[in-house]
């Protein structure tokens, strides 16, 4: 994930615009939304507390154009689905095309409010990787396995500020922000083809297991698509929209797909800075130390 990286939170997502899928009961439960930044799925309840998030995914071959820099993370994590989240407990990978029209891989875990962590481990694209979050009291404890290359990190960290509130699978165009992580701007998302989670489950703290689609929990499906809501970004992320399949196999495992988009750009009124942006002042310049993260800062 990165390029120089940072200060970037993981960001929130959701704001439910509730269109409900028809062909299961389990889908019946599931509501959609979409977002500038995440695509996927999160398992959410009113009273649910979470204390474990797993799946498996294959790194990604990104397509690539000089010029052209574009960025994706793929993970899994805990909290940060409600807009009044403070905190976000997550691990996952990056690939992204850098303005050579190079593709570079590269693994990390985050926990907001604190900015991203690079993980010193060599990923390809084909590697399958297995990555899990586990919130005992307030330690936190991420493991990420290249089962390609059977190598293996788990770091375990002890933090004050948690959530625990959702259990997420997402494929996310990360942001880029300024030095203290207060202006963020979403970034183009590169395009990954297709991705899929398997074997994608949660547990509760009163230690209930289920897949996503379980009826212990509620779920979303996010889409993301210029015109979502944005929860990190101050103005719409560039070309590219991403979109989540029907859920499979129990419930356990699912397909995000890539799929080119022109921007929504919204027209300028007469003596205000652009829509969604901070005043001139307050954007952010590669001149400025700006740093690019999966995730984006909460607002």
């Amino acid at each position: 994930m990165r390029v120089p990286r940072f200060p970037i939170r993981r960001c929130l997502l959701i704001g439910a615009a509730l269109t409900l899928f028809a062909t299961s009961s389990a889908e019946a439960r599931t509501i959609a939304s979409t977002s500038t930044n995440w695509s996927g799925y999160v398992a959410h309840g009113s009273g649910t507390d979470f204390r474990y998030v797993s799946a498996v995914w294959t790194q990604p071959t990104t397509t690539c154009t000089a010029g052209d820099p574009t960025y994706s993370a793929v993970w899994v994590g805990l909290g940060g689905y409600n807009l009044s989240s403070q905190a976000l407990e997550q691990i996952g990978t990056e690939a992204d095309c850098s303005a050579s029209g190079r593709a570079v891989s590269t693994a990390w875990y985050e926990l907001v409010p604190a900015p991203s962590t690079g993980i010193r481990m060599t990923v390809n694209p084909g590697d399958v990787l297995a990555g899990s979050v586990t919130v005992i009291g307030h330690q936190v404890t991420l493991t990420l396995n290249d089962r390609t290359r059977n190598k293996r990190f788990s770091k375990t960290v002890t933090v004050s500020t948690l959530d625990v509130t959702s259990a997420d699978w997402i494929v996310e165009a990360p942001s880029e922000c300024n030095g203290n992580g207060n202006n963020c701007q979403a970034l183009p998302l590169a395009d990954f083809g297709s991705e899929t989670f398997a074997d994608a489950k949660a547990d509760t703290i009163s230690k209930r297991s289920g897949s996503i689609s379980s009826n212990l929990w509620g779920t979303t499906a996010i889409t993301l698509a210029p015109g979502g809501r944005q929860y990190a970004g101050y103005q719409e992320a560039g070309e590219g929209e991403s979109s989540p399949s029907a859920l499979l196999d129990s419930g356990s495992a699912f397909t995000i797909t890539y799929s080119s988009a022109t921007p929504v750009v919204a027209q300028p009124v007469p003596g205000q800075p652009p829509q969604g942006q901070p005043p001139i002042e307050a954007q952010i310049s590669s001149s400025s130390g700006a740093r690019v993260q999966p995730g984006g800062a909460r607002r």
